[in-house]
């Protein structure tokens, strides 16, 4: 007969592994450490790279993320025409992973 305790185990395991895991938010020291090393490119490139589609626009936000190993720039501008901009960018390339219209 099987162990109801192993198969509960089993199956947790198999169910959080399944899960994504959450991006880790990372503070400015942690941002600094990472520019230093050469993993991050400056916030400042990067907000030209973001603020080019958008001439004009103004930063309401930054935050650095690392997500599955990955370091990723959340950036909210604000257009000129009022419009709000989430735009996810590698930290690392500049690539522009997601730009779209905050709801």
């Amino acid at each position: 007969m099987k162990n109801p305790f192993i198969s509960v185990l089993i199956v947790t395991t198999l169910l959080t592994g399944s899960l994504p895991m959450a991006a880790r938010d990372l503070n400015q020291d942690e941002a600094l450490r990472l520019r230093q090393q050469g993993a991050i490119m400056p916030l400042e490139k990067l907000l030209e790279i973001a603020q080019t589609r958008y001439p004009g626009s103004r930063l309401l936000e930054a935050e650095l993320e690392e997500d599955d190993g990955e370091y990723i720039y959340e950036i909210e501008l604000l257009t000129p025409q009022g419009v709000v901009r989430d735009i996810e960018i590698d930290a690392h390339s500049g690539r522009i992973l997601k730009d779209e219209e905050d709801d």
